[in-house]
This record gives structure tokens, sequence and C-alpha cells, in this order.
């Protein structure tokens, strides 16, 4: 990616990431693609039951589990597989036979100018290939190389350097982390199975029959349901809150109640006990705290199973309308298109309009080191860091209560350095639904990638909250008066993303670089964690003087 198109603060941040030690790779033209004879696939996609878990959000979770493996032990034999090209090459008819001419040609060319005209082909070879395999990603029965080849952009190993490989095939395969986070060919194969819906999609496509009298009501159910699925797991991830919270104050309740009936024998006049002692009748107190407490939890439970038990009345009458219909609904290859055009979109806003579109894997683009690129628990690695020190990062509030909603974040192979946020949240549940981040997986410095995308999803989550009145109250607001002030011009969500990124790599660690005003909207609006807080005030008369702004506030009656 040029570094015109980047902001100049991240730009600057990124050249910090730097290793000017780092060797270049060699792209040494490969003439012979190891073409050998076809061999039985060895490798059957297993069905992952946490898969099904992710798309439910569990709001008693407070954080992301520690990431205890971040590469198998042993190598997989994936790209070791002799027929691996030929493999993934197989049955993908005339897009197939397409890539196999321009890459074969880029390969074998010298010359710079005609190497350039072959690497721009290649860009929509290598997507008209991806449009007709993605359909495929459902099949259980996939050979594994093509996914590898839908996953990390690997079309031939031969591209691969020694330690390139060896990295990659000990990558780990399977989401046994039971958090959303998806390599391409995962995306495709939830979209494709109705366990993900489409991204950004206006309407469920509706099969076309003889008789379009019913399409239009057929439609207008389908926009009902999906309403009404929202409203049904909004209702059901609040249930499932409030009775772990029950079940934690009745804990706790009982554990007191407990400590309470404990007397020990008054020594000199057995059998009689002694009285409560100072500890127990402090315990009082408490339990009067926890009986309020569960008498509030009983109403607000009472509310969300009255409104679940409606919900899912109305999702029995909406299905059974729908199937006694006069067209199918279902998901269908269009959906796929629909979807693999979104994609592809995605892609490209991770590279930017100058930045490098190539798509496959090779050593020549390749630059990344094994903790710096995209796989999937590196990804996690960084977004609890990112959770640990701005708390707020993936919480929504409702009703004064903040819910940690961890988004879907989807991983493209690409050689591109903005991460970003495609959705905020589904339009038909902005209360427990999941947004959508997308995560380049080979840039230049994955964290900052990552902290883009969480900026990005933190900006347009804070703009929904405030609705109308974005450019006035809460952290958008104070930000937009901020940039006014300053007569700064141009995207005011571009500006935001910039200084978090900042926010979180430089006054985290207590170097200044802000500007005072702004720093104060940051330490309030998109605060550290208490103990970075006071960590942070013994280090500076500037952050002493805003941790004593959170006193001020916190005794007052607006805070």
């Amino acid at each position: 990616m040029s570094d015109q198109e980047l902001d100049p603060t991240i730009a600057a941040l990124l050249a910090e990431t730097q290793d000017s030690s780092r060797p270049t790779m060699s792209d040494a033209p490969i003439s012979s693609f190891e073409p050998s004879p076809a061999v039985k696939n060895p490798f059957g996609q297993k069905e992952n039951p946490a898969d099904a878990g992710h798309k439910n959000v569990d709001l008693s979770i407070t954080k992301f589990a520690p990431i205890e493996k971040f590469f198998e032990d042993e190598p997989a034999p994936y790209f070791d597989e002799p027929s691996y090209y030929k493999t993934c090459l197989t049955g993908e008819g005339q897009p197939a036979q397409r890539v196999h001419q321009v890459l074969s040609k880029y390969l074998t060319c010298t010359d710079a100018k005609d190497r350039t005209v072959y690497r721009q082909q290649m860009v929509m070879a290598y997507w008209e290939l991806v449009h007709n395999m993605a359909p495929k990603m459902a099949d259980l029965t996939l050979p594994k190389v093509k996914r590898m080849m839908m996953r990390f952009g690997v079309i031939l190993p031969s591209l691969f350097s020694p330690e390139q490989k060896q990295l990659f095939s000990k990558v780990i395969m399977d989401n046994n982390t039971g958090e959303p986070v998806y390599y391409m060919d995962e995306w495709f194969k939830e979209i494709a199975s109705g366990r993900l819906t489409l991204s950004a999609t206006d309407e469920v496509r509706v099969k076309k029959s003889a008789n379009d009298g019913g399409t239009a009501e057929q439609q207008h159910l389908m926009q009902l349901k999906s309403k009404n699925d929202g409203k049904l797991q909004s209702s059901e991830s609040f249930v499932n809150a409030k009775e772990s919270e029950r079940q934690m104050i009745e804990h706790e309740l009982l554990n007191r109640v407990n400590a309470l009936c404990e007397h020990a024998v008054m020594i000199g006049l057995e059998p009689h006990r002694m009285p409560y002692t100072e500890m127990q009748r402090k315990l009082f107190g408490e339990i009067q705290e926890k009986l309020r407490a569960l008498q509030k939890n009983d109403k607000e439970l009472s509310g969300h199973l009255k409104e679940l038990e409606e919900a899912r009345s109305v999702a029995g009458s909406l299905e059974a309308k729908i199937a006694n219909g006069p067209v199918n609904v279902e998901i269908n290859k269009g959906d796929i298109d629909t979807e693999y055009n979104t994609v592809r979109q995605m892609a490209k806003m991770t590279v930017g309009r100058q930045g490098n579109q190539f798509p496959v894997f090779t050593r020549e683009f390749y630059h990344s080191t094994p903790q710096g690129t995209g796989f999937r628990e590196n990804v996690l690695k960084i977004m609890a860091w990112i959770e640990e020190m701005d708390p707020g990062a993936f919480c929504r509030i409702h009703k004064n209560t903040a819910h940690r909603i961890v988004p879907y974040v989807l991983l493209v192979p690409t050689y591109g350095d903005f991460g970003f946020c495609w959705e905020p949240f589904d339009r038909y549940n902005r209360i427990t639904s999941r947004g959508r981040i997308v995560i380049p997986m080979y840039p230049r410095d994955l964290k900052i990638s990552v902290l883009m995308a969480v900026a990005d999803l933190r900006w347009q989550v804070a703009k929904e909250k405030a609705s109308y009145y974005w450019m006035e109250e809460g952290l958008t607001g104070q930000y937009y008066q901020y940039i006014e002030n300053q007569k700064l011009k141009g995207d005011l969500k571009s500006y935001f993303i910039s200084d978090y990124v900042l926010w979180l790599t430089k006054e985290v660690n207590g170097v200044q670089r802000m500007d005072k005003e702004l720093r104060a909207i940051f330490w309030r609006f998109v605060p550290f964690n208490q103990q970075k807080k006071d960590e942070l005030k013994k280090r500076s008369v500037v952050y002493q003087e805003l941790y004593q702004r959170d006193i001020n506030r916190s005794m007052s009656d607006g805070y």
C-alpha cells in the first residue's frame, strides 16, 4: 500500500515498526508447477461443534479466554501434497484455466512491464476462481487444498520459502477458540449453511415462480421474520444474562446467610451459643442489598421472559405462513454471489486504491513475521490486549447497562494495511447482534490494522447510539466539536481512527503525542482500565489532572 494513502500519523507508526534488516525474499521465476498424477485427497473437512456457538452472543462472558496455543506442534501435510496445484484447479472450469494461463505467464516472464500487466490480469482471474469456488465451501468433502487456497491465497506451494511453508503448515486450522473469527473459506461456509446472514443485505432473496402473485407477500413475511429474529435473539441473550446474574446473586446470598447462621458455643454457658459477632452484624446490610438486587433482577427477568415468549409466538406464526406460501425462500447461489461481491469489495478496501492488489500468496510480497501475520490466534491476542487497555472497546450500552458483544471478524488474505468495520450491528437487532470487522492477513503491522478496525467499530457504534445528536453528545459530539475548533477539513472518522491508534500505541505508555483537549476527550470517553490510569497518574502531572477530574465527576450528580 502506498504511504500516501495512509493517515500521516498511522504511516509514521508503521514506519517505526519496519525492520530494515529483514532480508527481501527472492522472486525468482518458477517455470514448472509439479503437476504429477492426481492422487486421492486424504483430507476431509470435519464439522467443528464449536461453530454453532459463534453466532450466539453470551452476555455473561466478560473477556477473551487466553490463547494457550498459537501453532500446532507438528506441520500438517497439506502443502507437501504433490498434486496440490492440480487439485486446487481441478473441477473449477474456465476460471481455473484462466488462472493457470496467467500465472504461468507471470512466473516465467522476465520483462518488468509485461510482468506488471500479468499481475493485473491475475487479480481478475483469481477472483473469478474464488467466485466459482465460494458456493462449494459448505461441502464437507471438499479437498482441503481448495480451502487452503481460499483461506491463505496459496495456489502454488513452491511460491513459499521453506520457512514460510513450515510456518503455514503449523497454523491451527479449526476454530477452537469459541470466538467469531473466520478465515475466508469458513466465512463462505457459514453463509452457505445459513448460520451467518449476508453482509449489508437489504432483502432475503426469493425464488421466482410461475405465479408471482404471492412474491411480494412472501418478501414482506421474510422481512417481518428477520426483524422478529433480531428481537428473539436479543430477548434470548438478555434472559440468559439475567439468569446468570440471578444465579450469582443467589450464590452470594446463600454464602452470607450460611455465615450468619454459624454460632460458636458460649464457653462456660454450654449448651448456649454466642450472639452475632461484629462481622455477622455487617451481613444484615449486605443481605438486604442482595435481596434488593434479586428483586430488581426478577422484575427485569420477568420482562425479558415476556418479550421472549411473544417473539417465539410471532416466530411460530410467521414460519407457518411462510411454509404455506406460494414460493420457497432459501439461501441459494444468488446469496453466495451477493456475499462474494461484498467480500471482494472488503478485500479491496483493506489494500486501498494504490495498494498491492495481487491476490496470490508469494514470498515476493509476504514480509510479515509469524506473530504479525493475521492468523486467528494472533488477531484474538491483539483484540484481547485492546479490550484490556480499553474495556469499552466491544461494549454497547442499552438501558444504562454495558453489554459486551464481540464482532464477527473476517480475515482476508491480502497485502493490505487497513482494518475496518463493515457493519456496527445487524439492522434488525441493534441491541445484541454482532458487528462485522475485516482484517488483512499480511499487513505491515497487524496490531495497527486491528486497532483501525476496532476504532472504526467504536466510532460507528457511538454515532448510532447518539443518533440525531451525534454532533452534540457523547464521544462523537465531543470529538466533532474538537475537530471543528481546530478547523480541520476531511473525513471525521478517519481523524478519529488515527487518534485512536495514537491513544493505544503512544498515550497508553505515557508518551504524550496528543493535544491537551483531545487527550481529555479520550480519557473520559475512551478510558483506559483503572490499573493503567493509576499507573499513568504517577508518571506525569498531565495524567494526574485527568485522574482528578474523574474523581470530581464521580462526586457530582451529573456524572
